[in-house]
């Protein structure tokens, strides 16, 4: 992040809020990174948004698994919501859902779309319904 070097905490962050930086640590089950080549996933991680004049900020702290791609994440089913096997690769994991939908303080149908829109990006789909 900053580099504090030794500077005390609570100094630290009074001059980042001064400079309108806000950092929240976030309650995070899970987080899942998917590339071409495999998909890293985070179990537990400790996860901190901040936010600078707008710009937005994920830092994600953990030991990755990597697993094959397109099968990471809460159970790795290519399952759609209601539980049905599609086959299809953009079908939204039941659990992502259930996620979103506990998170944000919305009906399932809501998370569904915001996790549609956001490519299942979980952090992305509770952000837009905040």
């Amino acid at each position: 992040m900053l580099g504090g070097g030794g500077m005390n905490p609570r100094k630290m962050k009074q001059m980042m809020k001064q400079m309108g930086i806000d950092v929240t640590e976030l309650d995070v089950e899970e987080v899942v990174i998917r590339t071409d080549e495999e998909d890293l996933v985070f179990d537990g991680p400790q996860v901190t948004r901040m936010d600078a004049q707008g710009q937005e900020t994920y830092q994600v702290v953990g030991e990755p698994e990597s697993v094959e791609a397109g099968t990471g994440g809460s159970g790795g089913s290519a399952s759609g919501p209601d539980g049905d096997d599609e086959g299809d690769a953009s079908a939204i994991p039941a659990d992502d859902v259930a996620i979103v939908a506990e998170r944000a303080g919305v009906p399932e149908e809501d998370a569904i779309e915001a996790l549609e829109a956001e490519d299942g990006d979980l952090a992305a789909a509770i952000a837009r319904l905040e």
